[in-house]
C-alpha cells in the first residue's frame, strides 16, 4: 500500500520532446491514484514531473491503500474520476474480469515478450515489483536471523516483532517458519488442514506480536526500538535506513514474498487519452530506471536493467542474485480464498 492532491495548474504551454514539440491545452489532465509516502515520492520523481514537463498534461495525485471498493463506488455511481491507479494483483484480476479497467495495447507498451514474465497483464502493467521481508536493526542484533523459524525464535533473540496485519502476508510466513519449504506453500494451503497449521503456527508468536496496518507504522516501531524484528517491504526498510541513516538489514537468505502492483487505466476514466500516453511513457526502459533511484522495488521491463548502476540493481528484490530465496504470491490462489481468509484472520488477531 497511502491521500493527498498535487497542486498547481500548468498553463497554456508549449513543450518540446521526443519526438518534436506540441502545444497542450490548460484543460488537459490525468488523475493518478498511488500509494503515497516513498512510493508516491519516487513516482513523482521519475514519472509525473517528466510527463508533465514533455507532454504538459497536468497530473493530478491522489493516494489510496488499493481500496478497490473505492473505485467500484465511482462506478456504481456513474461517476468515475480516477485515469490510473496502481492496484494490487489480485484486484487487478478482478477488475479486468469485471471490466473495470482498459485491456492494454501492448505493442504500445514495448511488447509483452519484453517483461518478467509475471509482471505483465492483460489489463496492467507492473507498477513495482515488491517483496515481503524479514528486516532488523544491525547495530542492535549482530548474529542476524536466518530463517522464518529464527523470527519466531523470542528466546535467541528476545524482543517484540514487528508484524503486517494482513492474512496473505503472514500466512505464507508462517508456514515457512514451520518447515514448509517455499514451492510447497500452496500444495499445503490446498488441503482442508493447511490453513490450521498456518494459525497454529501464529498462535505461537501472537504473545510477541506488535500489530501494524500500515507499512509506515511498522518501520516506526522498528526504529524506535519497539520491536526486534519486522516484517515490511523491502522498499520501505531501505528508504527507512538511508532516511533515517540507520543500519537497518534486510535478511534476503531467510527467504521472502514477491507480490506485483500494476498500473491499470480505470474504464471510463474521463480523460483515456492523456492516460494512454502516460502509460506509454512510464513503460520506457529509463523511465522505470530513474524509478528505481529512489525506489527499491522492481520494474517490469527487462530492458531497464541495462541501464541501472549495480549498487542499485542489486538491492532490487528482482535482482538475479537473489532468485534462490524468492517465492512468488499466487495471484489466482488468493483471488479465490483472499475473503474468506482475511475474516478468519481478522477474527483470530482480534482475540
Amino acid at each position: 500500500m497511502r491521500g493527498s492532491f498535487l497542486r498547481g495548474a500548468l498553463a497554456l504551454a508549449l513543450v518540446t520532446g521526443i519526438g518534436g514539440s506540441r502545444i497542450a491545452t490548460a484543460e488537459e489532465q490525468v488523475v493518478v491514484v498511488g500509494w503515497g509516502g516513498v512510493w508516491q515520492d519516487a513516482y513523482r520523481k521519475a514519472l509525473f514531473e517528466p510527463f508533465m514537463k514533455e507532454t504538459g498534461i497536468k497530473v493530478v495525485e491522489e493516494e489510496f491503500g488499493g481500496e478497490y471498493a473505492k473505485l467500484t463506488s465511482q462506478i456504481e455511481a456513474g461517476k468515475v474520476t480516477w485515469d490510473l491507479a496502481a492496484f494490487e494483483s489480485p484486484q487487478v484480476i478482478q477488475g479486468c474480469d469485471e471490466g473495470a479497467f482498459v485491456k492494454l495495447d501492448w505493442d504500445k507498451l514495448g511488447g509483452r515478450d519484453k517483461q518478467i514474465d509475471y509482471a505483465a497483464h492483460d489489463c496492467g502493467i507492473a507498477s513495482d515489483i515488491w517483496s515481503t521481508v524479514l528486516a532488523y536493526d544491525g547495530d542492535k542484533i549482530k548474529d542476524g536471523p536466518k530463517s522464518w523459524a529464527d523470527y519466531w525464535n523470542v528466546e535467541k533473540w528476545p524482543g517484540k516483532r514487528g508484524a503486517y496485519k494482513d492474512a496473505r502476508i503472514m500466512i505464507e510466513i508462517a508456514l515457512m517458519a514451520d518447515g514448509v519449504k517455499k514451492e510447497d506453500i500452496y500444495k499445503v494451503l490446498a488441503e482442508p488442514a493447511g490453513f490450521d497449521r498456518a494459525f497454529k503456527k501464529l498462535d505461537e508468536l501472537k504473545p510477541h506480536i506488535l500489530w501494524a496496518e500500515s507499512a509506515a507504522d511498522g518501520m516506526q516501531r522498528l526504529l524506535a526500538g519497539d520491536v526486534a524484528m519486522v516484517v515490511n517491504f523491502n522498499a520501505r526498510v531501505s528508504g527507512a535506513a538511508k532516511e533515517n541513516n540507520r543500519n537497518l538489514v534486510i535478511a534476503w537468505d531467510s527467504g521472502f514474498w514477491v507480490g506485483t502492483d500494476y498500473w491499470v487505466q480505470i474504464a471510463n476514466g474521463p480523460n483515456p487519452s492523456a492516460a494512454a500516453k502516460m502509460l506509454e511513457f512510464y513503460s520506457r526502459p529509463a523511465t522505470q530506471a530513474a524509478l528505481v533511484e529512489n525506489l527499491s522495488y522492481g520494474v517490469p521491463t527487462l530492458a531497464a536493467y541495462d541501464l541501472m548502476p549495480a549498487p542499485i540493481k542489486d538491492g532490487l528484490p528482482t535482482s538475479p542474485d537473489k532468485a534462490a530465496w524468492a517465492a512468488v504470491y499466487s495471484d489466482d490462489f488468493w483471488v479465490e480464498h483472499q475473503a474468506a481468509t482475511t475474516e478468519r484472520f481478522n477474527a483470530w488477531a482480534a482475540q
